[in-house]
């Protein structure tokens, strides 16, 4: 990871000359186009996500209570929100291979509005279903959105670029349960609205955000940092040949060329002029790796079916699978523990889960590039900070689960509550360190990568919902706890031994 500087932070960016990527994440520099396209993905995101989740911070009392739904209703409508998201996210993998990230990234969000614009007119638990089940398509938006950033950043940075998109577009399970309930409650206080009617009006104002966002992505941002999506193999190639013509620069900028070498160990030895220090056969390397092969189902299910893609399938279902699951109960579970919380304060109390991913998710992305950077470029460094992140959430899950801290058991709110965020640190961290690796494993076909991953993290969403909904009738939650902990820690032990990079790839590195 080059040096940081707090400048990079609005500068525009040193891009590396073969791929065009980006060096460093101009966060605070929208007007730059990298910066502008790291805007769009982690905003788009969050915006996807909070409209994802919109039910839950108000289906514990209110829409519950309007609907007449029981609590296994509830439990079954949890797991079905993240059905259709998971068979989504295996379709837009191979979608972000042959359109591009940010089409696809737009389409979801406008497809998604439907569902967002009809969910006011909910009136029975079967409709509650359908509603959520078609919600589920905004989750699949995490794919394009990963996608996009691995396309812009350079591999010295994308973990953490990754990340910070990743974390801070997680987050919008956070904002859903801070901003619903406000809403919600304002409508009722302030405009006289009835509970029945307030919380479908609620539904306009992130059908709205989704609509600017996703008309700001269409019309202010490039496919790719060479241009077009299908004109990005050729345009990286220009550059490659254009580089190996160059072996000395005048003060005029007259440029000459130098394809005459004494043998080709000289050639690609040589130090490319205007290449930022790269050797011809390292910029060869960075356009071998930057080629994204058209997807056919053949080569996909080969890519699906390696040990590498496995590893990641089992870790991310285990981080943001489990957080999927406990993002759509945590209210629930306060409530359950300590009757005194009304919907409102125990819906804040879970939203912090959801905004530590402004900082957790980051972290693990942060961590794994700095491992792999300072340890010579040894990944197995960075597969190992996923490993240790999903046994240390396992363990801590375990420990809640067994705990579980409550007002009958003399226990406060802030216990809980500092148990639930100590084990968010590891358990979405885990997140961002995944995504870290994610962008060096079969690059040719990085967008089936993520999206397999992403789906493999829905699966884990539905597994550990199903969990949740029969331990106990769906109130067993300090059980599927501890239950949850342990399939964490029996999963990434299983799948610890794996080496990082499949045998002989090419690229990655």
């Amino acid at each position: 990871m080059p040096r940081f500087s707090f400048s990079s932070l609005w500068a525009a960016p040193e891009v590396c000359p073969v791929s065009k990527k980006a060096r460093s994440i101009p966060v605070l520099n929208p007007v730059n186009a990298y910066g502008r396209v790291f805007f769009f993905s982690w905003m788009g995101f969050m915006l996807a996500f909070w409209a994802w989740y919109t039910f839950p911070p108000l289906l514990t009392v209110t829409i519950k209570k309007d609907l007449h739904l029981t609590d296994a209703q509830v439990a079954n409508s949890n797991i079905v929100s993240l059905v259709a998201t998971l068979l989504l996210r295996f379709a837009t993998g191979p979608l972000c291979d042959q359109f591009g990230a940010r089409r696809v990234f737009v389409a979801l969000l406008l497809l998604g509005c439907l569902p967002v614009g009809l969910a006011p007119l909910v009136r029975s638990a079967n409709g509650l279903y359908v509603s959520r089940f078609f919600l589920g398509v905004l989750g699949a938006s995490f794919v394009p959105c990963q996608v996009w950033c691995t396309g812009f950043f350079d591999r010295t940075v994308v973990g953490t670029a990754n990340a910070l998109a990743g974390g801070w577009g997680n987050a919008g399970g956070g904002v859903t349960y801070f901003i619903m309930p406000a809403v919600f409650d304002s409508l009722v206080a302030r405009q006289g609205l009835s509970p029945s009617t307030a919380w479908r009006v609620t539904f306009v104002v992130p059908l709205v955000c989704l609509l600017a966002c996703a008309l700001g992505m269409a019309l202010l941002c490039e496919d790719a940092p060479v241009g077009r999506w299908s004109d990005r193999e050729e345009r990286i190639q220009e550059n490659l040949r254009v580089l190996s013509m160059r072996a000395s620069s005048t003060d005029t900028g007259i440029m000459t060329p130098t394809d005459t070498y004494s043998s080709d160990e000289e050639k690609s030895a040589k130090i490319l002029v205007g290449a930022g220090g790269l050797t011809y056969q390292q910029a060869v390397e960075i356009a071998q790796g930057e080629v994204v092969a058209k997807p056919l189902l053949k080569d996909s299910f080969a890519i699906l079916l390696s040990p590498q893609t496995l590893f990641h399938v089992a870790t991310y279902a285990c981080s943001f699978g489990g957080e999927l699951a406990i993002n759509a109960i945590l209210s629930s579970y306060y409530k359950l523990n300590f009757p005194h919380l009304n919907q409102t304060t125990a819906s804040n109390c879970a939203a912090i889960f959801g905004f530590l991913n402004m900082v957790t998710r980051p972290l693990g992305g942060v961590v794994s590039d700095v491992l792999y950077t300072r340890g010579r470029r040894n990944l197995w460094l960075k597969k190992g900070w996923i490993t240790t992140c999903g046994l240390l959430t396992g363990a801590l899950l375990v420990v809640i689960g067994r705990l579980d801290p409550s007002s009958a058991h003399g226990a406060s709110i802030g216990t809980m509550v500092g148990l639930v965020t100590l084990m968010a640190i590891f358990h979405e961290a885990g997140n961002g360190a995944n995504f870290a690796l994610v962008p060096h494993v079969h690059p040719a076909a990085n967008g089936v990568v993520s999206g397999v991953t992403g789906a493999g993290g829905n699966l884990g969403g539905v597994v550990f919902a199903i969990v949740f909904r029969f331990m106990d009738g769906g109130k067993g939650y300090a059980k599927a706890f501890w239950v949850i902990g342990v399939m964490h820690i029996v999963l990434n032990l299983a799948v610890c031994w794996i080496a990082p990079l499949p045998k002989g790839q090419v690229g990655g590195r």
